[in-house]
Order: C-alpha cells, then sequence, then structure tokens
C-alpha cells in the first residue's frame, strides 16, 4: 500500500488466489500452452517462408499473424508464469510497466489492423477471383503489413502516455497477472472520466474500425458463395475463408468485451477470464485454426515432416 499523496514506483500484481500447489499447476499449464503456442506458431511462419506454395497474401499476412501472436503471449506470459513461482506478490517496476502495457495494446492493434486486411483479401480472392494477382500483389501485400504494424504502434503512444500521466496514490496493488489498463485506473486519485471517454473512443476506433471492412468484406463473401450453383463449389469457396472467420469470431469477440465499454475499471474477475482467452486461448488455437482447416497448410506440414524423416535417415 502507499501513502494518500505519492505516486507508484512500482506495482504489485495479485495474480491468481490460491494454494502453492494449485499455483504450481497452474505454472505447468500455462507453460504447455505457452510452449504449444511458440511450436505452432514458429512452425507456421517457417513452412510460409519455406514452401512456394504458401507464397501467396493470405498466407504472408498469416505468417505476419503468427509473428503477432507470438508477441502478444510472450508479453503476458513469462510474467504470468514467474508470479506463480513466487512466494509472495510479485512486483513490477513503473518502466516495466509501461512497457509491457504499450507492446500488449500495440500489438493487439497491429494485429487488428492485419486482420481487417485479411478480411479484404479474402473478398478479393472470393468475389474478384479474376483480378486477385493484379489487386493483391506483392508491392500492396508489404504495404498493407508495414501500415499495419506501424500504426498498431504509433495509435498506442498517446493512450499510454495519458495512463500514466495519472498519480496512483490509492495503492499499488493490481488485481490482474500483468499490468492492465482498467485496474490502473482504478489505482488512480485523479478524475479520470475524461481519460477514459477519451480511451473508450479510441477502442471504438481501432476495434470497431477494423471489424467493418471485415463484415462488409464477409457480406460480400456469403452474397457470392450463396449464388454458386453447386454445393461443391459453395464448400470449396466458403473454405478459403473458414479459418480467418473462425479466427476473427473468437478475437474480436473476446476484445469486444473487454475493451469496447465506456467503463474501463469492471470486475477483476471478468477481466482476468477475458484477458487470458485474448493473450493465452487464442494464440494457442491459433495454429490449430489454420492448419486444421486448410487443406493447403496441412499439405505443406505433411511434406515437410516427410523431408525431415529423409533427412533423418540419412
Amino acid at each position: 500500500m502507499m501513502s494518500n499523496h505519492s505516486s507508484a514506483t512500482e506495482f504489485c500484481l495479485l495474480g491468481f488466489p490460491g494454494s502453492v500447489e494449485l499455483h504450481h499447476i497452474l505454472f505447468a499449464t500455462f507453460f504447455l500452452f505457452y510452449s504449444v503456442t511458440l511450436m505452432g506458431n514458429t512452425v507456421i511462419i517457417v513452412i510460409v517462408c519455406v514452401d512456394k506454395r504458401l507464397h501467396s497474401p493470405m498466407y504472408f499476412f498469416l505468417g505476419h499473424l503468427s509473428a503477432l501472436e507470438i508477441l502478444i503471449t510472450s508479453i503476458i506470459i513469462p510474467v504470468m508464469l514467474q508470479g506463480f513461482l513466487l512466494p509472495g506478490m510479485q512486483t513490477i517496476s513503473l518502466a516495466g510497466c509501461v512497457i509491457q502495457l504499450f507492446l500488449y495494446l500495440a500489438v493487439g492493434t497491429t494485429e487488428f489492423t492485419l486482420l481487417g486486411a485479411m478480411a479484404v483479401d479474402r473478398y478479393v480472392a472470393v468475389c474478384k477471383p479474376l483480378r486477385y494477382n493484379i489487386i493483391m500483389n506483392s508491392h500492396t501485400c508489404i504495404w498493407v503489413v508495414i501500415v499495419s504494424w506501424v500504426f498498431g504502434f504509433l495509435s498506442e503512444i498517446w493512450p499510454v502516455y495519458a495512463t500514466f500521466q495519472l498519480n496512483f496514490c490509492k495503492s499499488n496493488v493490481l488485481d490482474h497477472f500483468y499490468c492492465d489498463r482498467g485496474q490502473l485506473l482504478k489505482l488512480s486519485c485523479d478524475d479520470s472520466l475524461f481519460t477514459e471517454f477519451i480511451l473508450f473512443l479510441m477502442a471504438i476506433f481501432i476495434i470497431i474500425g477494423s471489424l467493418v471492412p471485415t463484415i462488409v468484406s464477409y457480406t460480400y463473401i456469403i452474397s457470392t458463395i450463396l449464388k454458386i450453383p453447386t454445393a461443391s463449389g459453395r464448400r470449396k469457396a466458403f473454405s478459403t475463408c473458414a479459418s480467418h472467420f473462425t479466427f476473427v469470431v473468437i478475437g474480436y469477440g473476446s476484445c469486444l468485451f473487454l475493451y469496447v465499454k465506456p467503463n474501463q475499471t469492471q470486475a477483476a474477475q471478468y477481466n482476468k477470464i477475458v484477458s487470458l482467452l485474448i493473450s493465452v486461448v487464442t494464440p494457442f488455437l491459433n495454429p490449430f485454426i489454420f492448419t486444421l482447416r486448410n487443406d493447403k497448410v496441412k499439405e505443406a506440414l505433411r511434406d515437410s515432416v516427410k523431408r525431415s524423416c529423409q533427412l533423418f535417415k540419412y
């Protein structure tokens, strides 16, 4: 705890309540999730780079999405795992808190921007197939990725700066497993209503702004697919979008619950559960969503495994 007129120089993370035995179980569980997430997403990046069959805009974007998933889970899980092994409350410096929150928000914003671009890519592939190679050329794809990364990082500078301009004099204990913005606002002794409102508007702009092209794209995609006369043709057309659509539903659904609301200081337990879904579960599911539902990726994986086995034989 802190005195009434001082601002925090470090924060204590409460993490998850429970016994030492429970913390050890949680450590093993989340370590497994983290390991699978790193391996699965790394495999996707490698096969997209190596296999010529996957040298197309869709898989180029998928490689960057996998890199973002590795980053977002690496920003959160190592700190969480360290907390499970400590006997008392985990502490994080003010600078560490600023960096963690900024990277988490910046990577998340980049991911939303990229998901919107991937939706437009699927729209062009399904609705404008004859012009696909012209519209989605390598120059366009590279610029889309650059803009996504630059926008993601630049757009979160002011929100994080505004958050840490507040005085945290009520306490320095965050009821979370990372430096969550909602919990930081709860600790402020300043009037943060205006700041919360601006942060709410920015969340609307970023999440809803990237969701609009996704909704419009899938409206046209579904309309086009329904016009295909054969059932096999409709299945083939939808299969090119199924993985992205599944990921969009999970990713956007979680973040709409967590960020797009005027009150950023909601119940801590609810906040933790949704944050776990965003930073642990979604990155963990990403390799399975994009491999189990994608024939080209499965084929590339099988061929890679065969080549690896042949190398080991020699």
